[in-house]
């Protein structure tokens, strides 16, 4: 029921997808919570009673697909713990135009809810042949040399596809040369116990959408936010926590995500109206109000900032 309750939810956006996006690529947000989700595993306080009592308020974790229409063909960004309900979200937004898997996944980092989701590809589940997947050296390192992952790798479910972020064109990965639609990794600080972290920058028709779902404090990164925001068209940015209380009792300097509070400031001080819109929150942390509080929502928007939302489309 509750599968179901959510993807009602999605319909308006899938009328509107197939009206305007029917050669142009485009991308589709399928998550917008933090890697454990919406509502989350262990939490009995209001936030995530919030979206037990009501399913439709539960989100998914943060992930998009880019899509080639002309083409027929898309690709995944990370592979969440919502893998399988994403991939039936996906197929019903598109009216089951593409294949069920994807023709690509990109990996941004180690963390559980950006690559578990692999496990769907496994023999005990879908058991498939060379899905490729997109990583950086240390992610592909950690992929072939840990099980279960390795066994996904001996078993050809997936075929490894290294990339990188140096080198020529910065690391771009063609994927059609027709529309110009290709992806380049971009290192960003975190917390890399077992990968590297890095963002993408998506291109294709002309327009760029910058993803980084995982990121530590702008100031940590060798690239200035607001300049990285103003060159491209979309930002999907990491809004994990909106301020600094939302974990009592925890160190918040381990989990030290840029606070939407704080990445508003810096956008109302270093930007214009043009920019600030172009930034969209995402993974949320199940804590962060942004999720379930209207009037802080309002307060984000009245500041010409955008939070993602589950079935949301961005042209290309």
């Amino acid at each position: 029921m509750c599968k179901y309750l959510l993807f009602l939810s999605c319909l308006f956006w899938t009328v509107k997808c197939n009206a305007q996006t029917e050669s142009r690529p485009f991308i589709v947000v399928l998550g917008v919570a933090q890697d454990g989700g919406y509502p989350h595993a262990g939490c009995e306080k209001e936030c995530c009673v919030k979206a037990h009592k009501m399913p439709t308020n539960g989100k998914y974790v943060a992930s998009i697909a880019l899509v080639d229409p002309l083409h027929e063909k898309w690709w995944l960004f990370d592979a969440t713990p919502d893998f399988a309900d994403q991939l039936h979200l996906f197929r019903s937004i598109s009216d089951k135009r593409y294949n069920y898997l994807p023709d690509g996944i990109f990996l941004t980092h180690a963390h559980i809810g950006h690559y578990t989701g692999l496990m769907q590809l496994g023999r005990e589940v879908m058991n498939t042949k060379g899905v490729k997947t997109y990583v950086m050296p240390a992610m592909l390192k950690f992929l072939k040399e840990n099980g279960p992952w390795s066994q996904l790798v001996s078993l050809n479910n997936i075929e490894l596809v290294p990339i990188n972020s140096e080198g020529g064109n910065n690391g771009f990965v063609n994927l059609c040369k027709e529309h110009g639609i290709g992806v380049s990794p971009v290192i960003v600080p975190h917390r890399d116990e077992y990968s590297e972290t890095v963002g993408f920058r998506i291109k294709a028709g002309g327009r760029t959408c910058l993803y980084i779902p995982d990121i530590n404090k702008w100031g940590k990164w060798t690239h200035d936010i607001v300049e990285e925001v103003a060159a491209v068209d979309v930002a999907l940015l990491d809004g994990t926590f909106y301020k600094g209380d939302e974990l009592p009792g925890r160190n918040i300097s381990e989990v030290p995500h840029p606070f939407v509070s704080e990445t508003m400031q810096l956008f109302m001080q270093k930007s214009d109206d043009k920019t600030r819109a172009k930034v969209h929150f995402i993974h949320l942390n199940h804590t962060n109000p942004l999720l379930w509080d209207k009037r802080k929502q309002a307060e984000v928007e009245g500041r010409g900032f955008h939070l993602a939302t589950q079935g949301q489309f961005f042209e290309l």
